[in-house]
């Protein structure tokens, strides 16, 4: 197996392998705050976000945002077969969920089961040109009803059971998006070790921005920051299908892709894109004409207004369970957050 270059690969392949859903984080949080703990103070709080910090305690901060959470299922009803019905949990396409393994993490243990769906031989012929639906798709984890509901609560949340793995040189899973931005925050921080730091630098696992970005909300408000990053993925636009008319030119391997539009800050990302010339940082920009669909809508709207930018990762097959990053963009994100927070001054005019 190749190796991904410039990544801690233990900690993001662990990030990876654990089911974090939406509302149901604890298990990628776990992983992450253990690893924080290795060299920065650390805090929770009762939402899911878990915290990281650096630099002095009473200083201005700083908020690097990437959320823990990935989509996932929510277990509604148990059928008299014992087939289990399912919403949910963030936005899928059914079509990827057709004949894939979940893990349901079932009170008692985890449970592995299998979607099912009408085999075409059974359809009818105008059936077959249908897209599925999740209302026509179920969960059969081989239980009788009564064991289904004795050991299936409705309310049980599942998660594709699709580990990382490298293929070529690319990293691929489920829950890249946007565990890897949970991670490159976490890295960053740790990056800015040694650094005597003007501002207290709080790197946050966020919950649940796949149905609401509000765990960015609820810990903006509690840190308070002058100025925030949020971490996440974008297209990968060498794909087929992905326009560059639309989402920017962002290929493998160009770097940290930079948002630009009105809730973005212009004033930081003036100050990214020259921390990343001096020091030869690739990066690419994107263009959003209204909200950016990360967690910085909310981070940007908490209090009196965060100034907040948006750094992406290129991913290809977002929200599927075979998500595709590559680790020269993973390890560019890392170097223009932390050259950005080495170059800032003690008391940055925001202003627009």
């Amino acid at each position: 197996m190749s190796q991904p270059q410039h990544i801690h690969q233990a900690f993001l392949f662990a990030l990876l392998s654990e089911a974090a859903p939406s509302g149901s984080e604890r298990r990628a949080a776990d992983v992450w705050k253990k690893e924080a703990a290795s060299f920065a103070r650390v805090s929770e709080d009762h939402y899911g976000n878990v915290y990281a910090e650096l630099g002095p305690e009473g200083a201005p901060v700083i908020a690097l945002m990437g959320h823990l959470d990935e989509i996932g299922l929510i277990v509604s009803h148990v059928g008299d077969e014992g087939f289990l019905s399912v919403l949910g949990v963030g936005g899928w396409d059914p079509q990827v969920l057709v004949g894939q393994r979940i893990r349901l993490l079932a009170p008692g243990g985890d449970l592995l089961g299998v979607i099912g769906k009408k085999a075409i031989h059974v359809m009818e012929p105008e059936d077959r040109k249908n897209a599925s639906k999740i209302e026509d798709l179920w969960i059969d984890v081989g239980l009788s009803k009564e064991d289904a509901q004795a050991r299936i609560p409705v309310g049980t949340y599942g998660v594709i059971e699709q580990g990382p793995i490298m293929v070529g040189d690319k990293i691929v899973s489920r829950a890249l998006d946007n565990r890897v931005g949970a991670y490159i925050v976490l890295e960053a921080l740790r990056a800015l070790q040694g650094t005597e730091l003007k501002h207290r630098v709080v790197a946050v696992g966020t919950s649940q921005e796949e149905i609401g970005v509000f765990g960015a909300q609820i810990s903006g408000y509690r840190l308070d920051p002058v100025a925030g990053v949020a971490v996440d993925v974008t297209h990968e636009t060498r794909q087929p299908g992905v326009s560059e008319k639309k989402y920017g030119v962002v290929p493998f391997g160009s770097g940290a892709n930079l948002a630009v539009g009105p809730m973005t800050s212009p004033v930081i990302l003036r100050q990214m894109t020259a921390a990343a010339q001096a020091q030869n940082i690739p990066y690419t920009l994107s263009a959003s004409g209204r909200y950016t669909g990360t967690d910085a809508d909310a981070l940007s709207l908490v209090r009196a207004g965060v100034p907040t930018a948006v750094v992406s990762i290129p991913n290809r097959y977002m929200h599927s369970p075979s998500e595709m990053v590559d680790a020269r963009d993973v390890k560019a994100c890392v170097d223009i957050i932390a050259a950005w927070i080495r170059a800032l001054e003690a008391e940055p005019d925001f202003t627009r």
